[in-house]
């Protein structure tokens, strides 16, 4: 039996001629493309200059219900393509479930990558992106609302959260109240014609996003390692004397040099270089 392939295509966020050649490809020589809406899909034909071919919705009210015939599709071997309003399927926007279903069915997954939202806000906040979150929208109120705004306060990572433009400086304004002074990004209307970057604090974002704004918007948030840290106080005891201290009491060194290491600010790897030269220098054979 022939095997199938769903092909993952992203598409525009605003600007058509971030359409890739290779995306564009796919999608006119594809069997059928399953898209969030239909007519939006049939707009980016039209862009194309070519027919459409079969399209499928799947819409991320009703993505599990829809899925059976387009699974069938590629049982039977067809090259089916996935596609959504714009970004990335599968990225705050339906087609996981569809992917999902094409491992289990047995048929080749292929990405085509393009544009995204979230990575386009993210490489121009200048934040940390060795570790982010893509949140998506936070839950509208009540406790999950609250639940989620308590778990990005203690978060580490990089946040990225997209917002309704109407809803955006209330949102600001219940963030900067959670998290403060942190660093941000306000990314409107991107790669559109009225696109809009502003970095700054939450409370700054909060303050000049005041009233309602046109358009959909991606908000990148530093998470809480990467804020400014407050100043230490200098340890009483030098450092030397502390590790002697601790070494001569029978302390194992590894995690005296993690304890002191992460006390003082200091790099872990230091810390143990120095036990090791102060351990040679008093002809400790351990």
């Amino acid at each position: 039996m022939a095997i199938g392939t769903l092909h993952v295509v992203a598409t525009p966020i605003g600007n058509l001629g971030d359409l890739s050649p290779r995306a564009a490809e796919v999608l006119r020589t594809a069997d059928a493309v399953v898209a969030e809406d239909t007519r939006r899909t049939r707009k980016l034909f039209a862009h194309l200059g070519v027919p459409a071919p079969p399209l499928l919705s799947l819409p991320a009210f009703d993505e599990r219900a829809r899925l059976s015939p387009i699974v069938e599709r590629l049982r039977a071997g067809q090259q089916v393509a996935l596609c959504t309003d714009a970004g990335t399927p599968g990225v705050a926007d339906p087609g996981r479930l569809l992917v999902d279903a094409a491992w289990e069915a047995g048929a080749r997954v292929v990405p085509v990558p393009g544009p995204s939202a979230a990575l386009a806000a993210l490489s121009a906040s200048g934040l940390a992106s060795d570790r982010f979150q893509v949140i998506g929208f936070l839950p509208r109120k009540g406790v999950g609302r609250e639940a989620a705004l308590e778990e990005l306060r203690g978060s580490t990572a990089t946040a990225v959260i997209f917002e309704a433009g109407n809803r955006a400086g209330g949102t600001l304004l219940e963030l900067a109240g959670a998290m403060g002074e942190r660093r941000a990004l306000l990314a409107r209307e991107l790669t559109k014609l009225h696109e809009e970057l502003a970095r700054g604090s939450l409370r700054d974002l909060a303050a000049r996003f005041r009233g309602e704004l046109r358009g959909e918007v991606t908000l990148v948030i530093e998470g809480a390692a990467q804020a400014a840290p407050r100043a230490r106080e200098e340890p009483a005891e030098p450092l030397e004397e502390e590790l002697r201290r601790r070494l001569a009491a029978g302390e194992p060194p590894t995690g005296v040099a993690r304890q002191v290491a992460q006390a003082r600010g200091l790099a872990r790897r230091e810390v143990y270089a120095l036990i090791t030269r102060l351990r040679e220098g008093e002809g400790d054979p351990g």
